[in-house]
């Protein structure tokens, strides 16, 4: 049967006033020697300075022992109340400890939380030689792991970031690390957010300047050596969006906590997140060849969000695209062309779907169909054929 002609079809929606993020940008700025801020849902970047810049993490490389942990815990081969034996080396390694006594076996619970909550280096250890074997082969996992994750700048030389010549990432890298550790182990993460734990009658506080009185905060890790400064990963959620922090190479303790927590609250004023389409919303109709429908709503797979400044006034602008006139069957969710989203000169493209299904005629239909299209064009309705 012959078919109509096919030709591409343009909308353009009327300007939206939105806000573009470059105006922001300007607005934020610290005097970490590198830093990231990175929205949670859907991993843009706010602001970032030496972002991808090599650094030391310090007890922030904790993080993917913990990530590690955590793995085995949710695959249901490890247990919280699992024992690990405590080694004479992790027993004796200095820095900040959890105070485990040498030749003792240790709950996973509470070597988890020594090394969250303590930034302990022997209950980081203790786990690394427990799963891995040693410490060396611990690290080896964790670089491949890192890899795995897309951090590709990051070099683990051991469980617990203590000072070597291997060790290495980068800001970007750590926060890509913590949108994971949220992501993956809702179940485990609120440890994060403990303000103090006890082991050996010896209690500490979390090292995390965040969880103490920072709105939302619930996380993450500290980290601090000569080397690299003082630095932190965090994390807080308000009103339903989360922002990943990562600063480093700060000159003291003050400086970490009074600039972390100045980022994060000027983060959550300046910036919002933005529902700019919502999934069901109908873009257009295409026209449909040979259905028992005449046409298809169009609209998106899912909800598109960005995450956008206040204050600016930059604005958006929607186009759409599809072929004049479509074949049936037409699938519920079958990709029949394209939004444009333009926010600021940064254009993004999506499938526009169709929003349901759309049956083809029986054979014997043809003929009429044919002649309703040559009278009443690719517009008109066929009759539902039920």
């Amino acid at each position: 049967m012959f078919q109509p002609l096919r030709m591409m079809r343009f909308f353009t929606a009327i300007a939206l006033v939105f806000f573009g993020i470059s105006t922001a940008r300007a607005e934020i700025n610290t005097s970490a020697e590198f830093a990231i801020i990175m929205d949670f849902e859907t991993g843009a970047v706010l602001f970032e300075k030496n972002a991808d810049a090599p650094m030391k993490p310090a007890s922030m490389a904790k993080m993917m022992t913990i990530y590690l942990a955590f793995e085995q815990l949710k695959s249901g081969v490890l247990g919280l109340e699992d024992t690990f034996p405590v080694s004479t080396e992790a027993w004796k390694k200095g820095g900040s400890r959890t105070f485990l006594e040498p030749n003792s076996r240790v709950r996973v619970a509470d070597l988890l939380r020594g090394v969250i909550v303590q930034s302990g280096n022997d209950a980081a250890i203790v786990i690394a030689e427990s799963l891995s074997g040693s410490e060396d082969a611990f690290a080896e996992a964790m670089t491949d792991k890192a890899k795995e994750l897309g951090m590709h700048n990051t070099v683990f030389g051991n469980s617990t970031g203590w000072p070597d010549a291997r060790t290495t990432t980068t800001a970007r890298d750590l926060a890509i690390l913590a949108r994971a550790i949220i992501a993956e182990f809702p179940e485990y993460y609120p440890m994060f957010k403990e303000e103090n734990f006890t082991y050996n009658s010896i209690k500490q506080g979390n090292r995390n300047p965040l969880i103490y009185g920072t709105i939302g905060a619930d996380g993450l890790k500290t980290g601090h050596t000569e080397e690299s400064g003082y630095g932190l990963v965090g994390t807080a959620l308000r009103g339903g969006q989360r922002v990943i922090l990562v600063v480093n190479g700060l000159k003291s303790n003050q400086a970490r906590s009074r600039e972390s927590k100045r980022l994060i609250d000027l983060t959550f004023r300046v910036f919002d997140r933005y529902n700019l389409v919502k999934q069901g919303e109908i873009l257009g109709y295409a026209s449909v060849w040979m259905g028992k429908r005449g046409i298809v709503p169009l609209t998106v797979g899912a909800d598109i969000v960005k995450i956008l400044p206040k204050t600016s006034t930059d604005k958006i602008t929607r186009t759409t695209d599809w072929l004049s006139s479509i074949s049936a069957p037409i699938k519920k969710g079958q990709a029949l062309g394209q939004l444009r989203i333009d926010i600021d000169g940064t254009i993004s493209h999506f499938p526009l779907v169709a929003a349901e299904a759309v049956e083809a005629l029986p054979y014997y239909r043809y003929p009429d169909a044919y002649l309703r299209y040559l009278i009443f064009g690719a517009e008109s309705k066929a009759v539902d054929d039920e």
